[in-house]
């Protein structure tokens, strides 16, 4: 019988180096850098009306106004405001941007235009909105029309310069080299003009972003019934100090989450740059 030579067992590719427990670690380090200063503040907040350096009437620690903060969410208040403060910055953001970045690329692209609608740009810009907070109250009234059109005007300056800044600010030497190509103008907007534009379109968006919870927290608290800005100054006006801290720090988590989603779409959107 002819003997069956039997292949030795094939052997077994060497196990990766475990990367997970790296990668948390990393994550964590960096959550931790990231948190050290806003630990700081809300030890500061805690430590100081309870050593006397402030008077705890006018600022309770901290750790007193989180069960206020859920007891408002618990019986809906902080829900039903944030809705209605949410769904009106949301809209006047949307609205800025919808006319600000076509507006600033055609504004970026042709000189003519720019030359003619300068000067009214530059009166409008370097006046601010709260300024015209009356204004707008007066014209429009007190109701929804008012507080969302404030937010458009707060927001639009921010995209629409910095749109206008990006599109001057593209290399010439690719506009040269795209037209070498024998590209049309509109191909060498599309291909060469707009990418380029992207991140400083975003740094104004994200200035929007801010600019859209702070402006509508302002109108909300002058002849408004809804809303975060309303929650904030009726809890000063009876006195609920408690409520109107609660009310202040559920508006800079809002601020904060949105400017993280607009970092996310930034990085996104930009995912071709080298720096990234």
């Amino acid at each position: 019988m002819a003997s069956v030579l039997e292949a030795p067992p094939a052997a077994r590719p060497a196990a990766p180096p475990a990367r997970a427990p790296r990668r948390v670690l990393r994550v964590g380090l960096s959550l931790s850098r990231r948190s050290v200063a806003i630990l700081a503040f809300l030890a500061l907040w805690e430590i100081a009306p309870r050593a006397g350096l402030v008077d705890r009437t006018f600022l309770v620690p901290f750790s007193e106004v989180l069960p206020t903060l859920w007891d408002l969410a618990r019986d809906g208040q902080l829900w039903s405001n944030t809705q209605t403060s949410l769904a009106r910055a949301l809209s006047g953001f949307a609205i800025a941007i919808a006319v600000a970045v076509p507006l600033g690329l055609l504004i970026g692209w042709y000189r003519t235009l720019a030359e003619l609608l300068n000067p009214l740009l530059e009166l409008f810009r370097n006046t601010a909105a709260l300024a015209l907070l009356p204004v707008f109250v007066l014209i429009l009234g007190i109701g929804e029309t008012s507080k969302v059109s404030i937010v458009v005007y707060a927001c639009v300056w921010p995209v629409l310069l910095n749109t206008v800044s990006a599109v001057r600010g593209v290399d010439p030497t690719f506009v040269r080299a795209a037209r070498s190509l024998g590209l049309s103008a509109p191909r060498i907007f599309q291909k060469v003009v707009l990418p380029a534009s992207v991140p400083s379109i975003f740094t104004g968006v994200r200035m929007a972003g801010s600019n859209s919870i702070i402006v509508l927290i302002a109108a909300e608290m002058v002849g408004a019934k809804s809303g975060l800005g309303y929650l904030v100054n009726a809890s000063q006006q009876n006195f609920a100090i408690t409520q109107m801290y609660a009310g202040i720090v559920a508006i800079s988590v809002i601020g904060l989450v949105f400017n993280h989603l607009l970092v996310a779409l930034e990085r996104r959107f930009t995912r071709w740059r080298a720096d990234r």
